[in-house]
């Protein structure tokens, strides 16, 4: 088990060297306990015993991702200046049976998450979902973890894509995904579930 885990560890070091950017799928039949080996400076995500890791995002990214919970934090999780409701994470790990994924953020109404749960990850759908797009993840996020959130029932998930300065919003309907709205540039946009409140879009970008 020890020689089994290291070949993954060297194997996980080669591939995120190898890749650059561009996220690389380590692993077919994959578990748990092989995600949990992969160094931290990659992320690691696993869809039905694939594991795929990606290297960590550039600071636009991070940047986007941080302005998005100061600007929906205060009205929606702490109710100042908004409805509240709700209870916002960063980059939650998520366990649906063989796929484990983790959002840049995710959102849960209150009445359905009255608490966080003091345990690593989540098994409960969240009610929204926010992927920060990047070269390393956006073929990831637009394609398998989307079929992911749908078959869980993830009512509402935002593409936010720093550099073309885009917000793809979408909610799932009877058919799957459809794409409501996109808003670009520096505007002031009201979009669902948070569109109590308007979001000053180019808080987002650097």
């Amino acid at each position: 088990m020890l020689r089994a885990g290291m070949r993954l560890l060297v194997l996980l070091l080669a591939s995120a060297t190898i890749v650059g950017r561009m996220a690389r799928l380590i692993k077919t039949h994959a578990t748990y306990d092989d995600l949990v080996a992969v160094p931290e400076n990659l992320v690691a995500e696993m869809f039905d015993g694939e594991l795929h890791a990606s290297p960590r995002p550039a600071l636009p990214h991070a940047h986007a991702a941080s302005a998005l919970g100061m600007e929906l934090g205060a009205p929606f999780q702490r109710g100042r200046g908004g409805p509240g409701g709700w209870r916002l994470l960063y980059e939650p790990e998520l366990r649906f049976g063989r796929d484990v994924l983790v959002p840049d953020f995710a959102g849960w109404r209150r009445e359905r998450l009255p608490a966080v749960p003091d345990e690593a990850y989540l098994t409960l759908a969240p009610d929204w979902v926010c992927e920060v797009l990047s070269p390393a993840t956006e073929t990831i996020d637009r394609g398998k973890k989307l079929e992911v959130y749908a078959r869980e029932g993830v009512a509402h998930a935002w593409l936010l894509d720093p550099s073309i300065r885009r917000l793809e919003v979408l909610a799932l309907k009877s058919r799957g995904w459809t794409l409501v709205a996109t808003h670009e540039g520096d505007v002031t946009i009201r979009a669902e579930p948070f569109g109590a409140v308007g979001l000053e879009l180019g808080a987002l970008w650097v």
